[in-house]
């Protein structure tokens, strides 16, 4: 008798979902409604559009805080900043306002300098519907009190659509951290809170400061993997990754050596709460081999929770150990998260881990990059972990 091809559905499939096969994807059929072999290449024909920057996406620290304060930071020989991510609170939960609070005990009126210059938020600001909305209780609220500025990465909560609510892909986002200009949005005023939007050029962009480079990166609206580029196959963001990482080696040659950091929502690495994302490691290393660098540090959020991985690389007949840090734990929600042994497995090692919340407080001189991981509740006056990444 002649085989009978069953058309695809998924009431018919053993799984939940058509990926979950040991057939290796070169050889598994394309499934028609799909039109995909793997997760990730169905995801990646669904990605949301990435909004072209409304200006250059250099910034430079001084449009954030001034020139004296950039001076200052200059004349005391280092840079500090705070940085975690996925924060937007679930309702009732108070560990959104532990972190905030544990991070604004970090100033002190007569620290000046010594203070952290800002807060990079590493996504996830708001979660749910009616972001517009909930601007003020997940955002100016629970950082009503807190001294510094922030500026953030967009995640893929931020991106999300919703089409009774939030019909445009990072439309609160934008408005409340690329403004066109810094004013006290209404959604804060009507509370009396003295905020103002910040004035990012996009949703990639590039910050210069005194002894440091952040390079801001957009991963994308699914769960996982993240990606790099946009919907109908956008590059435009890669292209702009490569040529910036292009002029950062073009001045180091020249003798300007400054820490490197690369900041993107979704982790290269992941051992618990999400998986890593292997496309876009894949698309930074490629734009970093390029370029002929590599960060001194990168820093992801989404998984909820801590994680320290390290990346060994050679660059220039020099052996490099860079620290990938997850620090999802801004106070939206802890998941558990896998012990890590700091056995080494190839290019790659699991150094540490926590489930629970915290924030990194980041220091970075001319000779040293510092990453101090703070649990909160604070245990003592020691950091859950120190992380030294020498920049000589």
């Amino acid at each position: 008798m002649p085989r009978t091809t069953v058309p695809f559905t998924f009431a018919h499939l053993r799984y939940a979902h058509p990926f979950f096969t040991p057939v290796p994807p070169p050889r598994r059929p394309v499934a028609p409604k799909l039109a995909a072999k793997r997760m990730s290449q169905w995801i990646s024909q669904k990605l949301g559009p990435i909004p072209k920057p409304s200006r250059d996406p250099q910034m430079d620290l001084a449009e954030i805080i001034g020139t004296q304060g950039v001076q200052e930071i200059q004349n005391a020989g280092s840079i500090r900043f705070h940085a975690t991510g996925d924060t937007g609170r679930p309702t009732p939960s108070t560990s959104q306002e532990d972190v905030s609070l544990a991070m604004t005990r970090d100033y002190s009126t007569a620290q000046g300098a010594k203070n952290p210059a800002f807060f990079l938020h590493l996504g996830d600001v708001i979660y749910g519907t009616h972001k517009d909305l909930l601007f003020r209780d997940e955002f100016y609220r629970p950082y009503k009190n807190y001294p510094g500025k922030i500026i953030a990465l967009a995640g893929n909560h931020d991106g999300e659509v919703f089409a009774n609510t939030d019909p445009t892909p990072l439309k609160a986002f934008l408005a409340n951290f690329c403004a066109k200009s810094a004013v006290i949005p209404p959604i804060a005023d009507q509370v009396r809170i003295m905020r103002a939007t910040m004035t990012q050029p996009g949703v990639y962009w590039q910050l210069n400061a005194p002894f440091l480079q952040i390079i801001g990166l957009y991963s994308n609206i699914a769960e996982g993997p993240g990606y790099l580029v946009g919907a109908k196959n956008d590059q435009s963001q890669v292209t702009w990754l490569t040529s910036a990482l292009s002029q950062i080696a073009k001045g180091r040659k020249a003798g300007k050596r400054l820490a490197l950091i690369i900041a993107v929502h979704h982790p290269p690495y992941s051992n618990g709460g999400h998986s890593g994302s292997r496309e876009m490691l894949a698309a930074i290393n490629a734009a970093c081999d390029t370029a002929g660098v590599v960060p001194d540090a990168l820093l992801s959020g989404h998984a909820h929770n801590y994680q320290h991985h390290s990346r060994y690389v050679t660059v220039q007949g020099k052996d490099l150990r860079i620290p990938y840090i997850v620090a999802g734990c801004g106070g939206h929600n802890d998941s558990s998260v896998d012990p890590a042994t700091g056995a080494r497995q190839g290019d790659t090692s699991y150094d540490k881990s926590m489930k629970g919340y915290g924030y990194l407080d980041i220091t970075v001189s001319a000779n040293k990059l510092v990453i101090d991981m703070w649990a909160v509740p604070k245990a003592g006056n020691q950091p859950f972990e120190s992380v030294t990444v020498p920049l000589s």
